[in-house]
């Protein structure tokens, strides 16, 4: 017999704008919710992408066959609350077993009105989205009928052009003072005491956050579309872009305070930030067939010729060509696809990453990026190749010089 206190898990569909209907289990909140359909190659680390801001209105897939069996806890989380349109795996563990646990992941989806759906192929679902791209969906637990809810998701709205920084940024100026306490990184670091970070929200992961004030940087926090000249009243000694969700080339409002800051201070940017930059220098970007979510994502720095594991959560890429042609210097490429993965500007103090160097739980590879952008606030220019593979060996052992 089931426990009298168990929940009951519905049936519930989830469908796709090519027709395509997968039947499971319901499970999180009841209800009907929309989004671009994208899959997560990640083996951990569910609560980070639950609550990272980038993924607003997407459905996301979990390639990893059981999903939450270490439960949720509320201090490893990435923003205020999770963001997904809804949540797609194979299995939910029956149980939850870790010290740290406060609740189980239904009870969590619940808690925040997120629909997800347990109980289907999701090899199935992921080949279809690699073979036809990241698709629109629908998943509900109410709605059973599927010619309705195929008809639903052609009818969705298109992730090319849709403005999702203005649902996450903050509506005001923030400081930010938490580093990453029991979870700092082995070996040395680049000290930044004494040096002011402004930081352009457009959902920015708290982690990133808490790796600028590990390095004893002051944190100002401001909205992603602050107007140049209120950015330059802080008198940052560097400028920090965020990741975000949704299309790069619809941001104006985010990409013009960059282009009035170009030259006056130091610029670090990392996913949706890198895409603003290259934008801001006079580059263009693209929608990848279904981008690239995982925590183990290939990368070859140009500079130091090293590989990277990564972390990525991002549907866009910049256009190599015309990065050129604006005077960015490619830095990095993803090995597997060979998409712009980094870049800094040949004269000025601007470099960016399209990863996550900040990923928690995740390789620690790129961490060495943060100490990069130190330096740069330090010297006014970005840092040689030279100077990355030092950076590197640092963390590479600790105590090393």
């Amino acid at each position: 017999m089931p426990h009298p206190d168990a929940p009951v898990f519905y049936p519930a569909k989830l469908a796709l704008e090519d027709g395509t209907v997968f039947t499971g289990r319901h499970f999180g909140a009841p209800g009907t919710s929309e989004g671009e359909v994208v899959f997560n190659t990640s083996m951990t680390g569910y609560q980070e992408i639950l609550t990272d801001p980038s993924y607003k209105g997407q459905i996301v897939t979990m390639t990893y066959p059981l999903i939450g069996n270490y439960g949720i806890n509320r201090q490893d989380v990435e923003s205020r609350q999770p963001h997904v349109a809804g949540f797609v795996i194979k299995e939910l563990a029956p149980l939850h077993s870790n010290y740290r646990a406060d609740l189980s992941l239904h009870d969590y989806l619940t808690q925040n009105n997120i629909v997800g759906i347990a109980g289907i192929d999701t090899r199935a679902l992921t080949r279809r989205l690699r073979i036809s791209g990241s698709m629109r969906g629908v998943i509900t637990s109410e709605t059973l009928d599927d010619q309705k809810l195929v008809d639903r998701a052609r009818h969705g709205a298109q992730m090319e052009g849709a403005d999702w920084v203005k649902c996450v940024m903050p509506d005001a100026s923030s400081d930010w003072s938490e580093d990453l306490g029991d979870w700092s990184p082995a070996g040395d670091v680049e000290r930044g005491d004494g040096l002011h970070v402004v930081a352009l929200d457009c959902g920015a992961k708290s982690n990133i956050l808490r790796n600028l004030a590990q390095r004893g940087i002051k944190v100002t926090v401001l909205p992603g579309n602050t107007p140049t000249d209120e950015i330059l009243k802080h008198r940052p000694d560097g400028l920090f872009v965020s990741n975000g969700p949704g299309d790069p080339a619809v941001l104006d409002y985010a990409i013009q305070p960059l282009k009035g800051a170009l030259g006056k201070v130091p610029i670090f940017g990392i996913c949706l930030g890198h895409q603003l930059l290259s934008q801001a220098i006079g580059a263009k970007t693209y929608k990848l067939k279904f981008g690239h979510r995982g925590g183990n994502q290939p990368v070859k720095n140009l500079d130091t010729g090293r590989v990277e594991i990564t972390s990525q959560n991002h549907g866009f890429a910049v256009d190599p060509k015309t990065l050129e042609a604006a005077g960015g210097v490619i830095t990095h490429l993803n090995l597997n696809d060979g998409t712009v993965e980094g870049f800094r500007h040949k004269t000025l103090p601007v470099f960016s990453v399209q990863y996550h160097p900040e990923a928690s739980p995740g390789p620690h590879d790129a961490g060495y990026l943060f100490d990069a952008f130190v330096e740069m606030m330090k010297t006014k220019k970005p840092p040689t190749g030279e100077r990355l593979k030092q950076l590197q060996s640092m963390r590479d052992v600790p105590g090393a010089k």
